[in-house]
């Protein structure tokens, strides 16, 4: 069928065609360069589908909007309704087993059918998640500037030193549109509205809109596509300095005196790099001889990187979470349109509202296109996803449920804390002897069964020799324990595997060289014949060895919190490879081979969500690749004369590279240090030690270490700063936390030590969550 490919650049007309096993998308010879950075073609398996959503494009509903495992999408148009119709039968027909979501539904009804909702009640999804789940629903995507992700502002102290997030006159006010923030321009709209009326327009409170394309480049304007795209707006130039984006005070400050109706966008919460003017564009100078360059921040942010973690704090602060359902009102609630709109002076122009504009139904060319100009200036209110109020949040809670021997919770459940600061005085720790040698490796499959289930759960643990245990954990107490867990040692030589023939000599044996599946199969590196290999714990034997690279494999990591079962490995023989697990599988094909470094690898770490991987050599080099297409996008130098031990991503986008000086003797003398680097390799922060770590995780916002001293150190994430320390009284070979199923909140560390012990840290009080 002929279609469209909706970029947020161009709009390419192409052909599609659909086969049993992939799409394919040609593009119109005369659109092929068209992007000249962009492949205007593409390929994709229908197996990689995870959602489709029916979507508008210029107000008709004749678009569909296609979101893969990897965390791309396309957006594609179609002429007619019918047209759009057949291609998704189509598509649905053929049984690809990893579509989660085709609904022929209004949004409203899918909305209801999602349990969203009822999720970010009871605090299963964050703030920012929601939003962004509301977001997708209703209709707003990346590949229209029409139809952008909206985000509310949250804030209106930009001035103060520091951001006190308990006081609540630091928010704005979120049951108001972002036009009455100022109580003194209440009465002024107010009469507006009653006493005008636009003869094209009809009566509204504001002439402009919160949400539209050139919201977008306003604010994106330092960054590429949104240069150019602002720049052809403009006629071939940049817009007046004093119109610019130049300062997040001065924005606010705008929008509370009632010159603006703006909302924000997603970037303010996740993407510092389009506050710097990195590019160097000349941006002007203002009236007030203010040099338009990178944008000027509010007095309690020290950096583009701090101002992003507050104010993602902020957004997930108590105060937005209990008043967020008010904004939720206005943008995609029962206040959007009608009475209630009014009553909360929430009118816009009514050719912003899907049902007041039918093109279809146009015969007019001229008018038709009008009426799109008219549309595209002005903005796109969002499909309603509620006709009724939005519930509130269920507040927080200091108690947690606990868990019983019948496997349900006692008394009624009860929202959890968040993530509180690692005091030790908060912690308390519980031994269990596992093995008779150094515990170098242990685990949890990273998807659970999920809390409420009754069934035993695995925690898998690997010997220096070699020797890997299979233990019935569960996070919560049977009822006959009285700690805060469940843990039943297996320590039946007869049913513990080994690990499949020697190890490299040269090798120092590791938790890098093993990693855990989400589906129970357990992965051992450094084999002297090249390999890697694969034990399926529920059929207790070896599955699979693989042999790709060429050397020794001397590292491996699965990622543990992404959509996708991948695994990274690494090797002497200088290069990467990312493999992907299918069902019950093991990786059998490689989907991606990396290269770049010229020393052996060391450590490795994978993130799917914002396809990275990141390895680091013994040469103390440490690449930065892209999972999808392969690409070297970093090369990171941390120090001269050292090695890369450990890496780690986090899943804020932030990375931690531990450092030692070299084996050489001319380079003992270098002290080991951690690095802080933001997702796109600008160094953020560095910490010199005294003691060499041996092992490193991060969890949420801290970063905990384990050293050879047996010293467990919690630290912050963004500033490496010491926030306490307990004494495991053996050297700590591995640290693995255990997440809660549904909320993803960190409720025990797992911690191996040299002496074969394993130590569980847990709150002292059972009904807290640490």
């Amino acid at each position: 069928e002929t279609c469209q490919l909706v970029t947020v650049v161009e709009v390419i007309s192409g052909t599609l065609d659909i086969t049993n096993k992939c799409i394919y998308f040609v593009s119109d010879p005369q659109d092929k360069d068209a992007i000249p950075w962009y492949p205007t073609d593409f390929t994709i398996g229908l197996d990689l589908i995870r959602e489709l959503h029916l979507r508008r494009y210029k107000t008709r509903r004749t678009a569909l909007e296609m979101f893969l495992l990897d965390q791309t999408n396309y957006f594609l148009n179609f002429s007619t309704k019918k047209i759009l119709n057949k291609v998704c039968n189509c598509i649905v027909s053929l049984n690809n087993p990893n579509l989660n979501i085709f609904s022929t539904q209004e949004p409203a009804k899918l909305m209801q059918s999602s349990g969203l909702t009822q999720k970010w009640v009871k605090r299963e999804i964050t703030n920012l998640d929601y939003i962004m789940q509301l977001n997708t629903i209703s209709g707003r995507t990346y590949n229209d500037l029409n139809q952008y992700p909206i985000f509310p502002w949250i804030l209106r102290d930009y001035s103060s030193d520091t951001l006190d997030l308990s006081k609540p006159e630091v928010f704005r006010d979120l049951s108001k549109p972002m036009g009455i923030q100022n109580p003194d321009l209440e009465e002024k709209i107010k009469t507006k509205y009653e006493e005008f009326e636009d003869p094209v327009m009809g009566k509204f409170h504001y002439g402009t809109h919160y949400s539209n394309a050139t919201t977008v480049m306003h604010y994106l304007v330092r960054l590429e596509p949104f240069t150019s795209l602002q720049i052809k707006l403009q006629c071939g130039m940049f817009d007046h300095p004093d119109r610019q984006f130049f300062s997040i005070p001065n924005a606010w400050r705008i929008t509370y005196l009632g010159s603006d109706v703006k909302e924000l966008i997603p970037e303010f919460f996740c993407l510092p790099d389009f506050l710097r003017n990195i590019n160097g564009y000349d941006l002007g100078v203002t009236q007030s001889k203010i040099v338009v360059g990178d944008v000027i921040l509010p007095k309690w942010a020290s950096s583009p990187e701090d101002f992003i973690r507050q104010h993602r704090e902020a957004l997930e602060s108590e105060f937005v979470s209990a008043h967020l359902n008010e904004w939720i009102d206005l943008i995609f609630g029962y206040k959007q349109t009608g009475p209630e709109a009014e009553k909360a002076m929430n009118v816009f122009n009514k050719y912003s509202y899907q049902e007041n504009v039918d093109l279809h139904n146009i015969e007019d060319e001229k008018i038709r296109r009008k009426l799109e100009c008219l549309i595209n200036n002005f903005g796109q209110t969002p499909t309603r996803l509620f006709s009724e109020k939005h519930p509130t949040r269920l507040q927080q809670s200091p108690v947690r449920p606990i868990k019983t021997g019948t496997g349900v919770f006692g008394g009624k459940s009860q929202a959890l804390r968040p993530t509180a600061i690692w005091r030790p005085e908060d912690l308390c720790t519980s031994y269990a002897e596992v093995a008779a040698a150094p515990v170098v490796f242990l685990g949890t499959p990273s998807r659970q069964t999920k809390a409420l289930l009754t069934s035993n759960e695995t925690l898998v643990t690997v010997t220096a020799l070699g020797v890997a245990n299979v233990h019935v954990w569960l996070p919560y107490s049977n009822g006959k324990q009285s700690h805060p867990f469940t843990l039943q040692p297996d320590l039946n030589p007869s049913k513990c595997p080994c690990l499949g023939g020697p190890f490299d000599k040269d090798l120092h044996i590791s938790s890098h060289l093993f990693a855990l599946s989400s589906n129970k199969l357990l992965l051992s590196a450094g084999h002297w014949d090249n390999s890697f290999r694969t034990y399926s714990l529920e059929k207790n034997k070896m599955v699979a060895r693989t042999t790709h690279h060429t050397a020794v494999v001397t590292c491996m990591a699965v990622d543990r919190l992404g959509t996708e079962d991948l695994l990274i490995t690494g090797s002497k023989d200088t290069t990467c490879v990312i493999w992907k697990f299918s069902k019950h599988d093991p990786p059998s094909r490689p989907q991606q081979t990396l290269y770049g470094h010229d020393a052996e690898v060391l450590c490795v770490d994978i993130s799917s969500e914002l396809d990275l991987a990141i390895s680091g050599a013994k040469n103390g080099t440490c690449l930065v690749h892209t999972i999808r297409s392969g690409q070297l996008v970093h090369k990171l130098r941390p120090k001269k004369s050292c090695e890369i031990r450990h890496v780690a991503v986090s899943s804020t986008g932030v990375m931690v590279v531990y450092s030692v000086g070299s084996r050489s003797t001319a380079a003992a003398a270098v002290k080991s240090c951690l690095h802080l680097y933001s997702i796109n390799g600008r160094l953020l922060e560095e910490k010199k030690l005294n003691k060499p770590l041996s092992t490193i995780v991060i969890v949420d916002k801290w970063i905990i270490t384990g050293n050879e001293q047996g010293v467990l150190t919690f630290r912050d994430l963004y500033s490496f700063k010491q926030h306490n320390a307990l004494d495991m009284s053996a050297s700590i070979h591995s640290i693995s936390p255990v997440l809660d199923y549904q909320t993803k909140l960190c409720t025990h560390l797992l911690v191996g030590l040299h002496n074969g012990k394993l130590i569980i840290v847990s709150p002292k009080d059972p009904s807290s969550v640490t």
